[in-house]
């Protein structure tokens, strides 16, 4: 991320933080570094912890004057009460941010105080930093220091930007493959990370490649909850692509059940077919969700509610519009698939993103959301079949949020959910493909979810020939790096050879491009 307007000039060298130099950084600097003494760091009464910084460290939610940094403390992630093997007391947590990766210049620090019934997470909403500035930080309890995160500030607003760069990820299912993607992520050259849906899987599937599942059955309350994300957190390509750059979150359905939506569970599900049993499923999934992710106070959980989509804007370059898919949405019915009343984003956030779209943008607007946007037909001939959890089962506002796309400044869709990547064209009418281009959508593929991933499906080809719109499909394992300018948005699709055993290689399926003023994407 270059600004070219502000006191920051070039972008500051990006190296990787590894985990593992941590403790290099180490004792001989914590009595001049501001975070104290040991003895006067303890966690109050009894005796002192072992290293609570098992779940690594995050930053997300960039603005120009600060971002979200967050741990959480757990000297036994995969406790059974899903509480960490933390003391159930108050524990002290302080916090520093660096201009330097040794800490030698210290421009925040502050305590924060770890409580029990958050499951000892710590938020630290920082709002006194430079925009457009690389930051270092860390945390300590008692002697045990955490390791380093570097993080970034967002741009001023409305400053001019050369360039922003940013991936997108969604579907992480831990029991059925290793983040090896994550490895290759943290030595990308990004100012953003986005997430865009399934971080955990509720279902209780031990897995098929020796990574156990915690807990072992299905999750249903906070406890199982607080201590799957604990699991999720664990691995160390996750903790080091948190730890290397801030990122933005949105849920779908796997971090609550698989295809709920509002205050109903998925069909035929069970126990929970009862409304009042699902909202404390609910209640409890926003919670832990909230927990184990660098959320600000805005996004805090309360009760079965959680406000998640917003906006973040980058210098006069690029507009986030982070939806909300799930929580609003009428439920899944084919039946009334046209009914123009049914919403997947509900009255307020749709007023809210229309709005947004309607008034003045950056030059790129990104809805970042969780499921598919374009029409999808899978079945080859005169009949039609359109997945039901998608934006195809709530067609009247996907084609009322396509014209308002159409009149904002180069709008992109991304997208996760459907574990495969895609390119589409999103057409004025999706039944001509004579109509106008107005937007383009990218869809990312799974970090692990469905395994290995094929080179095709036997049904792909049906899917490129009914839907004209659709110029690429990829089922390799992976994420998308985009590089975005004034002239251009280049998505790069980084792809994996395996994900059931560690350490494939990366290497790029395919390139994309977007010219500024002309929606749609090239293969180039």
């Amino acid at each position: 991320m270059t600004e070219n307007s502000g006191s920051n000039g070039a972008t500051p060298s990006r190296r990787q933080v590894l985990l593992a130099g941590t403790a290099a950084l180490g004792a001989a600097a914590l009595t001049t570094t501001g975070l104290g003494t040991a003895a006067s760091a303890q966690p109050g009464a009894g005796a002192p912890l072992r290293s609570p910084f098992t779940l690594g460290v995050a930053s997300g939610d960039p603005l120009p004057n600060g971002v979200v940094l967050w741990t959480r403390l757990a000297v036994d992630p995969l406790a059974e009460n899903g509480l960490g093997g933390m003391p159930d007391r108050v524990v002290p947590v302080q916090w520093q941010v660096a201009e330097d990766e040794g800490f030698r210049k210290v421009v925040a620090s502050g305590t924060e105080q770890a409580r029990p019934e958050s499951a000892h997470s710590v938020h630290v909403e920082l709002t006194t930093l430079n925009p457009a500035t690389e930051y270092y930080y860390r945390f300590r309890v008692g002697s045990e220091l955490s390791p380093v995160g570097r993080t970034r500030t967002a741009p001023r607003f409305g400053a001019q930007l050369d360039r922003f760069s940013f991936a997108f990820a969604s579907c992480q299912n831990f029991p059925v493959g290793h983040f090896s993607a994550y490895s290759h992520m943290v030595r990308e050259d990004l100012d953003l990370v986005a997430f865009l849906g399934d971080y955990i899987y509720e279902s209780g599937s031990k897995g098929t490649i020796g990574r156990p599942h915690a807990p072992a059955h299905e999750t249903f309350d906070l406890a199982d909850y607080r201590t799957r994300h604990a699991q999720y957190k664990t691995d160390p390509d996750l903790q080091a692509a948190h730890a290397a750059f801030p990122w933005v979150v949105v849920f779908d359905d796997h971090e609550v059940e698989n295809n709920w939506a509002a205050d109903r569970s998925q069909p035929d599900a069970e126990p929970d077919q009862d409304p009042a049993v699902f909202r404390k499923r609910r209640t409890d999934a926003f919670q832990a969700y909230y927990e184990n992710m660098p959320l600000r106070e805005t996004q805090h959980a309360w009760g079965a509610n959680m406000r998640l989509y917003r906006r973040l804007t980058f210098g006069n370059l690029v507009d986030f519009h982070l939806l909300d898919t799930r929580q609003y949405r009428d439920f899944q019915d084919q039946d009334k698939r046209l009914d123009p009343e049914r919403t997947i984003l509900g009255a307020e956030q749709r007023n809210w993103l229309l709005r947004n779209l309607g008034g003045r943008t950056a030059r790129w607007n990104v809805l970042a959301q969780q499921v598919f946007f374009s029409q999808r037909d899978f079945t080859a001939g005169d009949e039609d079949s359109f997945s039901d959890d998608a934006w195809d089962n709530y067609v009247a506002e996907r084609n009322l949020v396509r014209d308002r796309m159409a009149k904002a400044s180069n709008p992109v869709v991304i997208t996760g959910d459907v574990h495969a990547n895609y390119v589409c064209d999103v057409k004025a009418d999706f039944d001509d493909p004579a109509s106008a281009t107005v937007a383009t959508e990218l869809v990312g593929t799974s970090i692990t979810s469905n395994g290995n991933g094929v080179e095709q499906n036997p049904g792909d080809a049906v899917q490129l020939a009914e839907n004209p719109h659709i110029k690429f499909i990829n089922r390799h394992r992976g994420y998308v790096r985009n590089t975005i300018t004034h002239s251009a948005w280049t998505a790069d699709f980084r792809v994996l050879d395996y994900v059931e055993t560690p350490g494939s290689p990366i290497r790029d399926r395919a390139r994309f491009v977007i010219d500024d003023g002309r929606p749609g994407a090239k293969l180039v």
